[in-house]
């Protein structure tokens, strides 16, 4: 099983960046499609990006797409998402997600694993 840490939160002004990282340990996560997701208060998880297990095809939301960059560093286990140009909308707990073996996805459904969350708040 593989475990995932989010990290790099925070606190920042729109318009601000935030670079979150996502450690894997358990297993070698390399064969496996990762997400980022989010969630704000009093509404549904729903996707941001995801990323193919060798890092060549990647898939953003609408909302994100042209600020924010997910890429994956395999050597060391961990999966990043750059957020450039952040808005009060960005605000939200960001979940890292795992896929065995799988494509990428924008659905959560099919994630096997997901980590506990990292909070970002940008404030206006």
């Amino acid at each position: 099983q593989v475990q995932l840490v989010e990290s790099g939160g925070g606190l920042v002004q729109a318009g601000g960046s935030l670079r979150l990282s996502c450690l894997a340990s358990g297993r070698t996560f390399s064969s496996d499609a990762m997400g980022w997701f989010r969630q704000a208060p009093g509404k549904e998880r729903e996707f941001v990006a995801t990323v193919s297990w060798s890092g060549s095809s990647t898939y953003y939301a609408d909302s994100v797409k042209g600020r924010f960059t997910i890429s994956r560093d395999n050597a060391k286990n961990t999966v990043y998402l750059q957020m450039n140009s952040l808005e009060p909308e960005d605000t939200a707990v960001y979940y890292c997600a795992g896929r065995k073996g799988g494509r990428p996805t924008v659905v959560a459904g099919p994630y096997d694993y997901w980590g506990q969350g990292t909070q970002v708040v940008v404030s206006s």
